[in-house]
């Protein structure tokens, strides 16, 4: 279930395949603004489209499970011309993805950029922890770093 909402700030939350940093991401942040009574529209994206249509990771689905909160209705898309008008805010993953945003947004986008963990004090220019190739619990540290970003956005939203 993504949260559309029209009367919040609207966040794409990005990275390469859209399985497993990116959605942990949205998650994060719809429990994070959920919990701070914020409107929102949060959604996830990746810059590649090998899991375009495909559920998060397994690995993904169950970590957020353990955090209390589900995510194997999301399904795996990829950036859009869109994207760019349609959300305020688009939070890549890594440089990468951030490069591959910046080279694919058009001259007159409206989104701004950033690096996800660049909203963290002492973390900017950091990528958030990539699990796919690794052990399980790559992706606690994920939901860790995630959850760090999810926290800043809505300290952002509160001060006002």
């Amino acid at each position: 279930m993504r949260a559309y909402r029209p009367d919040g700030p609207a966040i794409l939350f990005l990275c390469l395949g859209n399985i497993c940093r990116s959605p942990l991401a949205e998650a994060a942040a719809r429990v994070a603004f959920a919990n701070a009574g914020i409107s929102a529209t949060l959604d996830s994206a990746g810059t590649g489209d090998w899991h375009v249509g495909r559920p998060p990771d397994r690995r993904a689905q169950a970590e957020a499970r353990r955090r209390g909160t589900d995510i194997s209705d999301l399904r795996g898309r990829q950036l859009a011309a869109e994207d760019f008008y349609r959300f305020d805010l688009i939070l890549a993953a890594d440089a990468n993805n951030l490069r591959e945003a910046r080279a694919l947004a058009p001259s007159d986008a409206t989104a701004r950029l950033r690096l996800m963990l660049d909203l963290v004090p002492g973390r900017r220019g950091e990528s958030v922890t990539d699990p796919y190739y690794g052990a399980d619990d790559g992706f606690a540290e994920t939901w860790a770093d995630v959850s760090a970003v999810a926290a800043a956005l809505v300290a952002e939203r509160s001060s006002g």
